[in-house]
């Protein structure tokens, strides 16, 4: 269940990487919605462990697909399919849900202390899994960072419904309030559209109220989708992005 890193770049990642500007490198609270302006690529720390927080259906995996050629992806639902895959198809999933969970983080944990960039696909209604994430990093000398999709219900539903499966209801409210909490402590961002100030420089002076991020990207549906790729440590990485 492991990820393979790829170094490939497509030529959409080349002209990307041409057309990015100056480095980005978010720190704090990063606000890219509304912003007409988005970096088309993010760079964080040659060690970094980079959270992909939203609603199921809001495009997390769409986005880890274009970023994982810079590094694994740890995605529950890869564990979920395994599991399903060795289980006869009249057992119900919630009678081995713990033995899926429990695979889950034995797989998290060994590719945290593994070392290495790592992105975490997660719902973002977990606060405890962050802090023992950045527990785990600060122990090895890493940072923990946080891109949170904040697309709506709306779109969340729709995205279900273009892939053809469906979040129980009770879950996807859980997922709901731990999303809403963390939005809620976010700064509010201004009515009118903006254009991203340079990348030395942050959109919002606050600092990450998750404390144990060194940085919260939040994306909006717009935004998503131009966020090409991201760095570890200097070195590009791009994926293609949707046209």
């Amino acid at each position: 269940m492991g990820s393979s890193v790829s170094t490939d770049v497509t030529e959409a990642g080349e002209s990307a990487i041409a057309d990015r500007g100056p480095v980005f490198r978010p720190r704090g609270v990063v606000d890219l919605r509304g912003v007409e302006d988005v970096p088309a690529v993010l760079t964080y720390p040659a060690q970094a462990l980079v959270v992909v927080s939203g609603l199921p259906g809001s495009g997390k995996s769409t986005l880890l697909r274009r970023l994982s050629q810079a590094a694994p992806v740890i995605d529950p639902r890869v564990v979920h399919v395994a599991c399903e895959a060795v289980m006869p198809d009249w057992l119900p999933y919630a009678v081995y849900r713990p033995w899926a969970r429990w695979t889950y983080f034995r797989w998290l944990r060994r590719e945290v202390r593994s070392g290495g960039p790592l992105f975490v696909h997660d719902c973002g209604g977990r606060p405890w899994m962050r802090r023992w994430l950045a527990r785990s990093a600060v122990r090895q000398g890493r940072e923990l960072h946080l891109v949170m999709l904040d697309v709506g219900v709306a779109e969340a539903l729709s995205g279900q419904e273009a892939r053809g499966r469906w979040a129980p209801r009770r879950a996807f409210a859980r997922h709901r309030r731990g999303l809403d909490r963390l939005l809620r402590a976010m700064p509010t961002p201004d009515a009118t559209p903006r254009t991203a100030v340079p990348p030395t420089a942050r959109l919002a002076e606050q600092p990450a109220p998750v404390s144990e991020a060194a940085s919260v990207v939040l994306l909006d549906r717009r935004s998503r989708e131009r966020v090409a790729g991201v760095e570890f440590g200097g070195v590009p990485v791009v994926g293609k992005v949707p046209q």
